[in-house]
């Protein structure tokens, strides 16, 4: 078996069914964000925070559990500081009462649990978020397309904000289908799939600029090939080890980042999906050819004189 910097695979000739997959992650995605909508955590709707601090650790799928038979709907429960120190969100309105209510209903499970704080988090602060963290996604994206056609050219720009569009919505688009909770740290995760995916598609891009310039050939589709081909190690190695990081996260992180590695895992999958076949197929389309980065030299018209 030959290894991966050896093989040539023809990428270039399976982009109509890579196009195919895109779409339809992409109608999928876009239909549940409008449709379903995404479920929004606290830190976005408003609700009340309790925080509360055990005389020993508890167990937070117990505390989450007694929680929701008793008629609490939207609990998160994680701990906050020390394992005996727990927060828990409610999505509802805010009672002064509220915090007292839970500690005596834990205190009836038999625990020794004493109330630290209990307040309430406006929707207007999640409002404010909201559209904040919606423009530093655009400042985002429209800083990424300036970077790229500068060192590169304005078409490798259009492929990579594309790539990166595709990328964003498809991660969020997840979130609305599963009905995951959707709050600052699961933000903060799709503003580091930009990071990650633009990072794989400059790699493959800089490759191909390398391979155009250097190729005899102006067969688009095989120099794309040679270019993915050529980074296809790297990009799996890569890919690999994040992927093998954030399952560690996933499965011993808690409860409190989970969201936050999900986010991740499906965004350095769906990353290296385009970063291999949509950011460099995209720029068939666009008709990228050897002149957009070779201009042809001008032949003068008058020969010059020879020196004495």
């Amino acid at each position: 078996m030959k290894p991966l910097t050896q093989r040539q695979i023809d990428f270039m000739g399976r982009r109509k069914l890579a196009f195919v997959v895109a779409a339809v992650l992409l109608i999928v995605s876009i239909g549940a964000i409008f449709f379903q909508q995404l479920n929004l955590g606290l830190d976005f709707t408003g609700g009340t925070l309790i925080e509360v601090r055990y005389a020993e650790a508890p167990t937070l799928d117990t505390v989450r559990q007694l929680l929701r038979d008793n008629g609490f709907e939207d609990v998160a429960v994680q701990t906050f500081g020390a394992s005996n120190e727990v927060l828990i969100r409610l999505r509802q309105a805010f009672d002064p009462d509220i915090g007292n209510q839970v500690v005596t209903l834990l205190r009836d499970d038999g625990a020794s649990v004493d109330l630290v704080r209990a307040e309430f988090v406006g929707a207007q602060v999640g409002d404010q978020l909201r559209d904040q963290s919606g423009m530093g996604l655009l400042v985002a994206l429209g800083v990424v397309m300036l970077y790229v056609a500068f060192r590169f050219q304005y078409k490798f720009a259009i492929g990579a904000l594309l790539a990166l569009m595709h990328d964003v919505i498809i991660v969020i688009g997840f979130f609305a289908v599963f009905q995951l909770d959707f709050d600052l740290t699961v933000l903060a995760a799709v503003l580091a799939v930009i990071g990650y995916s633009l990072n794989d598609t400059i790699v493959v891009y800089d490759r191909m600029r390398e391979e155009i310039r250097m190729s005899r050939i102006d067969d688009m589709p095989q120099i794309f090939n040679d270019a993915i081909n050529a980074t296809l190690s790297r990009t799996l190695a890569t890919s690999g080890t994040t992927l093998l990081v954030l399952l560690a996260l996933l499965l011993l992180g808690g409860d409190m980042i989970q969201n936050f590695a999900i986010a991740l895992l499906v965004g350095v999958l769906v990353g290296t999906f385009s970063s291999i076949y949509v950011s460099g197929a995209l720029l068939l389309p666009l008709k990228l050819s050897r002149e957009d980065l070779i201009p042809p030299q001008k032949e003068t018209d008058e020969e010059e004189e020879e020196l004495p």
